[in-house]
């Protein structure tokens, strides 16, 4: 019997990835990673391993997850160690405790690797911190993607009177319906909002920002579209005194002996 490592990658920046999960890269003999990923991570990879992309985009699937299901169990029923590359954290909105219970089933030994997730570090990268001793106490990390075929089960009531700031995934398409459900619960329209594209990736990141009353039509204008992450809060705007990530560039740390 093999292994499987689940392994969240990072928001994209190459470097954030965390030691063990670059040690897990190194060590795989398959490695399925998703569509967020820097493919840089893969220079990493053994020149024998096997490299199966399984990303997804809206409303297209290149591989469904039922079927990367079984082709994890499949590859460590042979003996072989598996590392399942995730943006950010596969606990976060990345479906690692589906395939984790996968594994289990079939009684497959498997270790999950958390990473940093997307609604934490992308703010940063945008100078936005997601807390603030003065202007925030409180954080939520919520789905903007409704799964098809269900009922929406975000609490907006709760989110729009007892959070100070939310993060947002995969929720620029439903911009209109979120905006409209803060607003409807009690969020004032004056509240700061940014949407923030490509985070962390330095020669893709754009960040716009606005107002609950305003945010919906500068994305139009500005032609924003996923991968994106909203945030409500007036955290916000402090990215005018603090941002430093787009308008730098970040040099590689130096490592000495």
């Amino acid at each position: 019997m093999g292994k499987v490592y689940i392994v969240g990658a990072g928001p994209g920046d190459v470097d954030l990835i965390t030691v063990k999960g670059l040690r897990c890269i190194e060590c795989a003999d398959v490695i399925l990673y998703d569509r967020l990923i820097n493919k840089e991570l893969l220079n990493y990879a053994r020149q024998d391993a096997q490299l199966i992309f399984c990303g997804k985009l809206p409303q297209q699937h290149a591989m469904i997850q039922e079927h990367i299901n079984q082709t994890l169990v499949s590859y460590a029923q042979q003996g072989l160690i598996v590392t399942r590359l995730k943006g950010g954290d596969p606990f976060v909105f990345g479906r690692g405790a589906e395939e984790a219970e996968v594994l289990a089933k079939h009684h497959i030994p498997f270790e999950i690797v958390p990473g940093i997730t997307s609604g934490i570090a992308v703010p940063a990268y945008a100078g936005i911190p997601v807390t603030h001793r003065d202007l925030s106490s409180s954080f939520a990390m919520v789905t903007g993607h409704m799964q098809e075929g269900k009922d929406d089960a975000i609490r907006w009531e709760s989110l729009a009177k007892g959070i100070d700031t939310i993060a947002i995934y995969m929720g620029v398409g439903n911009l209109p319906y979120i905006r409209q459900q803060l607003l409807k619960y009690g969020r004032e329209e004056e509240t700061p909002v940014a949407v923030i594209h490509w985070g962390t990736f330095a020669a893709k990141q754009r960040t716009v920002t606005g107002t609950l009353a305003t945010i919906e039509e500068i994305v139009q204008t500005e032609n924003i579209q996923n991968p994106s992450i909203i945030l409500v809060g007036e955290v916000v705007a402090l990215r005018e005194t603090i941002q430093w990530f787009e308008h730098n560039s970040p040099q590689p740390i130096q490592v000495t002996g």
